[in-house]
């Protein structure tokens, strides 16, 4: 049982890290400026949740035919890459604009709630840091249960933080401030998982 409760707490600290620092933390952080912060939350969870089921699976499937050290490696790799791209330009940005543009068009609570969803679930399968996390922590673990449940901790945690934050501090939190805490905790977390292969 320790050994669950730590290996949970270690992937739902590294999802919840990475995600505050994802491209899905500033359309949730702009979007709660404009509607409540408990539609932008529960639009968050519902496609993390989603999302989450997605590439737990496609971990599973993919460590079935790759050998895990690949997998991990790949992983870690990739999240160098991604801060290393993150510190050279806008990524992801102008897409963030315009499914925000989307979700404030939609009137309703419920219809913006569903646009967020829509907007969150694109973003996350179009490429993400977070999501390839969860592909490393299921080659790691080999344990899909473990991982979904503690990457969907570490994602329904951060939309609430994220949708908070939105809800009070959205002028001040701005893309250029968020960028720099992206680019060190992208570089760190593939740094650590490319560490913990050899």
């Amino acid at each position: 049982m320790t050994d669950f409760l730590t290996s949970f707490g270690a992937i739902a600290g590294a999802i919840f890290l990475a995600e505050l620092a994802d491209k899905d933390a500033f359309l949730l952080i702009t979007v709660s400026t404009r509607v409540r912060a408990y539609v932008a939350f529960l639009a968050g969870a519902t496609a993390f949740v989603i999302t989450t089921t997605l590439f737990v699976t496609l971990g599973s499937v993919l460590i079935a035919f790759v050998p895990v050290y690949w997998v991990r490696l790949a992983g870690g790799v990739v999240m160098l890459a991604y801060g290393i791209w993150e510190a050279r330009a806008l990524v992801g940005l102008k897409q963030v604009e315009k499914e925000e543009a989307k979700v404030e068009k939609s009137g309703s609570p419920w219809r913006a709630f569903l646009a967020l969803v829509a907007a969150l679930a694109l973003l996350d399968i179009a490429g993400d840091a977070t999501e390839v996390l969860t592909i490393v922590f299921v080659a790691r673990y080999a344990d899909p249960l473990l991982v979904f449940l503690g990457a969907c901790t570490g994602l329904v945690c951060a939309s609430a933080l994220e949708s908070a934050l939105g809800s009070r501090l959205g002028r001040v939190l701005t893309p250029d401030r968020l960028r720099f805490v992206s680019v060190a905790v992208f570089l760190a977390l593939g740094a650590y998982i490319i560490l913990l292969n050899s």
